[in-house]
């Protein structure tokens, strides 16, 4: 019952996302922004002494942009839940679901479907312009669970915003702390070129191990790997109990 009724969430959101181009171009275009603005407009960082990412600055950014994607794959889906609890279906379909955890599983698993097709055309993408890829099979096989990871995460956070305020003005509040833990990270330079406060910021950062190990995973030079997986597990598991308990929040109030 719990497969049913999460499939039925799924189907329901996927439909509204690939039928309607005001919710899809964005989870599409947004990324690609990011890409084309770091990617290009700052290509000659890879000149500063000190910069040895060997794949060069095309892959480094990539890795960022494809993991930012995943995350705010998972915030969008969030900003869909707001969205029902606004209309009124959210809260028919808790009268109506006998099994309702399956209605957080339905929306992490469209929100998973959303993302591999921004992934699929960021990848095709970076290919297009260029990219080198010096990781293995297995290596790329570690980035994309990675970011998968970090998906699920994200959208298991916004859901459990999305379910206890139940408005789409509690959209700044899934997003902005996705947005800050991201850009708080290594993002235009290695770590080791960042200096003062944002060093110290970006090394306590817990995204900072994910990054290092999805950029070693596709310049075939694994690295950091235990870390970056038990961040990414441990957002997901903690935030699931999170999305729960916003869910009995929003059946508590009717």
């Amino acid at each position: 019952m719990r497969l049913a009724v999460a499939h039925g969430v799924a189907w329901r959101t996927l439909h509204n996302v690939f039928t309607n181009p005001s919710l899809l171009i964005p989870s599409l275009v947004f990324p690609l922004f990011f890409f084309v603005a770091f990617a290009g407009g700052l290509s000659q960082v890879r000149n500063v002494p000190g910069f040895d990412f060997p794949l060069g600055y095309t892959a480094f950014q990539f890795v960022f942009v494809l993991l930012q994607s995943a995350a705010f794959g998972g915030v969008f889906t969030g900003f869909g839940i707001a969205r029902d609890f606004e209309s009124g279906f959210a809260r028919r379909l808790l009268v109506a679901a006998p099994n309702r955890a399956g209605i957080v599983l339905g929306y992490a698993a469209a929100a998973l479907v959303r993302w591999l097709v921004t992934a699929a055309v960021v990848t095709a993408v970076a290919l297009l312009v260029g990219m080198q890829v010096g990781g293995s099979r297995v290596d790329l096989v570690g980035l994309y669970t990675l970011a998968l990871l970090l998906n699920l995460a994200a959208v298991l956070w916004a859901a459990g915003v999305a379910m206890r305020l139940r408005t789409m003005q509690a959209g700044p509040v899934m997003q902005m702390p996705v947005f800050l833990i991201l850009f708080f990270a290594p993002v235009y330079v290695p770590l080791a070129l960042l200096q003062g406060w944002i060093h110290v910021v970006a090394t306590a950062n817990p995204i900072t191990r994910v990054l290092e190990a999805g950029r070693g995973f596709l310049a075939g030079s694994p690295t950091e790997v235990g870390a970056a997986f038990a961040v990414v597990i441990g957002l997901a598991v903690g935030f699931s109990v999170w999305a729960l308990r916003g869910l009995r929040s929003a059946e508590a109030a009717g």
